[in-house]
């Protein structure tokens, strides 16, 4: 068996170091699918990338609303493993895989009915449309491998293990880089998909993930196996995962849903503008990795830290996860705010005028990543001690209560137009910000009883032993 990290002793910045660090590198990785997507769609001029732009939110969006599920495994594999329950880890592993399968085939296929309708209804140009519905269709045909994976490199970090992923998305994104032109621009007996092809590409790495990552799980050399016999569905543990996993689920999705409706706005503004968003809110998903990196390690960190009982180190890491979010991702956004042009041009080499759009939408957001880092780390804070409601209420908060009235009254009523699309990031990232460092300073978290939550579970967890001869 690979050798486990040691989460629950030692320095607290080492093992966020020793989590995140692979983390980080892990979504670069998975962003970088998007951005070699954007880079050779770039090729074909900017109606093509407001194709691509147009229909990334609502993939995202439906890839969100598993991806919260996915969360609930996390934790409570965290949990467990914290407590050194190797047979709960492997049942929930199970369970949760099995779960978030079936929820994907549903969104795939409504997500694949639905497109040409939710195209239109974004308002998405003629020139843009049937280029939208071809990449937005194929994407969803593959969706059930990317949450396949998505489990997958969920339940590998619940049990600390961060690096194994990464092996596996360094190769498919590397395989991705070939494969995006191939089908893209067509080689010889390979038909040209045009903006279609990017899809084609990433379904077959991403089918290569899922079938790895699952032959993988079955193997058990990595802290934590699939066993067919836990295929059973355990209905009570199964409520608790989706409960536990919902608010993460809606928190997610959210987020997604923002890029949605903002993405509703910016349409009215014309293909150039939605172009510029497309780029710009790419390159925010991309500069805030470090912040989902930090995130997702302190979920894990404080989620073991919590099986073994350890309240005292919890405070700490919170403490750490966010300072570290704030002054790492304001030298990043230094650096961006001091390059947005280049970095602009990079993805669609001499439009001019998409050029100096997205470049000031990138300016005007970056010296404000700080508070996005504090933010999702008081944020993966929450989710690692089970808190997974407050941290979806205040994820709403951001979106419906700061960023879109804000996007809206600025673009709509005054004399901004696009630019108060623009501005209203920024703006939403800092009072979101103080409004979960305000909350999360009055310490009602810590009311969370998490213990008898876990208890409860385990007591689920060993009925179905029993029932099934494993105990």
């Amino acid at each position: 068996m690979k050798q486990e990290n040691n989460l629950i002793e030692g320095p607290i910045l080492k093992s966020l170091l020793v989590l995140a660090v692979p983390i980080i590198f892990a979504n670069i990785l998975h962003t970088a699918y998007q951005l070699t997507d954007t880079f050779w769609v770039g090729r074909l001029g900017t109606d093509a990338v407001a194709a691509v732009s147009i229909s990334f939110p609502i993939i995202f969006l439906i890839i969100s609303l598993g991806g919260g599920l996915a969360m609930a495994g996390t934790i409570l594999v965290a949990q467990y493993k914290g407590k050194n329950d190797r047979k709960a880890v492997n049942h929930i592993t199970a369970q949760t895989l099995m779960m978030v399968v079936i929820i994907s085939i549903l969104l795939a296929t409504a997500g694949y009915l639905l497109s040409p309708f939710l195209l239109k209804l974004m308002g998405a140009e003629p020139s843009v449309y049937t280029s939208a519905v071809s990449y937005m269709q194929i994407s969803f045909i593959g969706m059930i491998f990317v949450f396949i994976y998505m489990v997958f490199q969920s339940l590998m970090r619940g049990v600390g293990d961060v690096k194994t992923p990464v092996y596996i998305v360094l190769g498919t994104v590397i395989l991705n880089l070939f494969l995006d032109p191939l089908f893209i621009f067509g080689y010889r007996f390979i038909p040209a998909f045009g903006v279609g092809g990017a899809a084609v590409a990433t379904i077959a790495t991403q089918g290569l993930a899922a079938i790895i990552g699952i032959m993988l799980l079955i193997r058990g050399k990595y802290q934590i196996q699939l066993h067919l016999k836990d295929l059973k569905p355990d209905i009570p543990l199964i409520k608790k995962m989706f409960w536990l996993g919902l608010p993460a689920s809606i928190e997610e999705s959210t987020r997604a849903l923002g890029m949605t409706v903002i993405t509703f706005l910016v349409t009215t503004f014309g293909t150039l503008t939605i172009a510029a968003y497309g780029i710009g809110s790419r390159i925010l998903s991309f500069v805030i990795i470090p912040a989902m990196g930090l995130s997702m390690a302190t979920s894990t960190l404080i989620g073991q830290n919590m099986g073994a009982k350890k309240l005292d180190r919890i405070e700490k890491i919170v403490k750490l996860s966010s300072l570290a979010g704030f002054i790492f991702l304001t030298l990043v956004g230094i650096i961006v705010f001091f390059f947005a042009s280049q970095i602009s041009a990079i993805f669609i080499p001499g439009e001019i005028e998409t050029i100096q759009s997205s470049t000031l939408f990138i300016k005007i957001m970056a010296l404000t990543f700080g508070f996005i880092g504090v933010q999702m780390a008081l944020s993966g804070a929450l989710r690692g001690t089970g808190n997974t409601m407050v941290s979806m209420v205040l994820a709403i908060v951001s979106l419906w209560v700061l960023r879109f009235p804000l996007a809206y009254i600025l673009s709509m009523h005054t004399s901004l137009a696009e630019v108060g699309l623009w501005i209203a990031f920024p703006a939403a990232n800092v009072i979101a910000a103080i409004i979960t460092i305000a909350w999360f300073a009055k310490g009602t978290w810590k009311q969370k009883q998490i213990t008898e939550e876990i208890k409860l579970t385990e007591e689920t967890m060993r009925e179905t032993m029993i029932e099934e001869g494993l105990d």
